[in-house]
């Protein structure tokens, strides 16, 4: 049987890259796709490449930072599929770099609003549909910067602000428990995907080094020979969202290929 045979999986965050293969994953693994992001035309043709008959997919356009538009995705996924059984944040704003001494701190709330408030927001949207199923899942993607930064970029607010939502992890879990609602967070590191290949070709086009150089300077780090991809995390999400992990809540896994282990 599929791990999400028949269940409904609301992924806010549905662009090219991770967002789209958690999508994937779930459609692939017998459930149905509520996608939200900020540009309907990205929904669109994501829902088409996963599911071109449009029957295990549903979106609409929203800013988690507007709680009616939260509520709004919410409502569709119930809507459409009769109920909510996990939902996955995907949504963040990654994009901000610097540290403490360059902090633009306007900026930095608005980091927090989308990647801590945002994500608690769309929680709070699913739950009415979460509670009618009985129980299910609620996993933030967040990263490995917030435990261990890297040398290579500094991304102080991105970083701050998911440390901060898995903290909040922890408390959901403990609070959602009683209604049978988990609470997990995957720290994905390094993944192939389209901000890491942009990155490395960015910074091979810097230097004047091929692109397989600056690969290489990642995956030595590893302890398999080679980067997760975004398909990687989405799997590890997917099993999250599943009943198989029934017995798995408040906690954080690291999809990095070995790069740190806990």
């Amino acid at each position: 049987m599929s791990l999400l045979c028949g269940k409904t999986v609301v992924v806010s965050g549905v662009g090219a890259g991770l967002g789209h293969q958690v999508a994937a994953a779930v459609v692939r693994d017998g459930g149905n796709a509520v996608l939200g992001a900020r540009t309907e035309e990205n929904l669109a043709k994501s829902a088409a490449a996963i599911d071109p008959d449009g029957a295990h997919t549903a979106y609409r356009a929203t800013d988690i930072t507007d709680e009616g538009q939260c509520e709004a995705l919410a409502g569709l996924a119930r809507e459409r599929f009769g109920g909510i059984d996990a939902v996955v944040h995907v949504a963040a704003w990654d994009s901000h770099f610097g540290g403490l001494q360059d902090a633009d701190f306007g900026t930095w709330m608005s980091v927090i609003d989308v990647n801590l408030l945002g994500s608690l927001r769309m929680t709070r949207a699913c739950l009415p549909g979460l509670r009618e199923r009985g129980g299910g899942s609620v996993v933030f993607i967040g990263t490995q910067s917030a435990v261990a930064a890297p040398s290579q970029v500094r991304q102080a607010a991105y970083a701050a602000s998911k440390g901060a939502l898995t903290s909040a992890m922890y408390s959901l879990a403990r609070e959602l428990g009683e209604y049978r609602i988990r609470v997990n967070t995957v720290l994905p590191g390094w993944m192939w995907g389209p901000p890491v290949q942009a990155y490395v070709r960015f910074t091979a086009h810097t230097e004047g080094v091929p692109e397989g150089e600056v690969l290489d300077r990642l995956t030595a780090r590893m302890a398999l020979p080679e980067l997760a991809t975004d398909a990687d995390v989405a799997d590890a999400t997917v099993f999250l969202a599943s009943d198989r992990a029934r017995a798995i809540t408040g906690q954080s896994l690291l999809v990095n290929a070995g790069e740190l282990m806990r």
